[in-house]
């Protein structure tokens, strides 16, 4: 009986290294998930990507056993895939007035948006360009009438009916 029981006490012994293990890349598993989290908040600040440790490692043994193609990109990895928006040469605001103005009276938002891409390269969002004609129409720099847009008219171009 003594060999049974060898093998009961080693399959326990197995057993315990085997939870402690599985318990050890648990909590491996979660350090890197911390650690993912926080390279990817680091990477909004950061002035531009710099290449990590592990990448690199990889990249120099690839190159060394075969040649390699480009990397899967994933997806949800953070900013690095897009291009920072460039300084526009004219805010909105005065964009669009001028814009109106160029166009006469009774112009839709949808040509203001067209003449803002053609003229002045700007694409903008339609929702941006509403707010940026309410605001003018607020400031009393604009007028709206069934959904055209013009300048409003100064206090002494108003005619007055007597």
């Amino acid at each position: 009986m003594s060999t049974l029981d060898d093998i009961a006490v080693e399959r326990q012994r197995l057993a315990e290294r085997l939870a402690r293990v599985d318990a050890e890349r648990t909590k491996l598993a979660e350090q890197l998930a911390e650690l993912d989290a926080a390279e990817r908040v680091l990477s909004r600040f950061a002035p531009a990507k710099a290449v990590t440790p592990h990448r690199a490692r990889r990249a120099r043994t690839a190159k060394a056993t075969e040649p390699v193609s480009p990397p899967a990109r994933r997806r949800g990895a953070g900013r690095g895939g897009r291009k920072a928006a460039a300084k526009q040469a004219l805010p909105l605001g005065d964009a669009t007035l001028r814009a109106v103005d160029a166009l006469g009276n009774n112009v839709s938002a949808e040509q203001i948006r067209v003449y803002l891409g053609k003229q002045f390269g700007m694409q903008v969002r339609p929702n941006h360009l509403g707010m940026a004609l309410q605001r003018h129409r607020r400031g009393g720099r604009l007028s709206e009438h069934d959904g055209g847009w013009s300048m409003a008219q100064a206090a002494s171009e108003v005619p007055t009916s007597s």
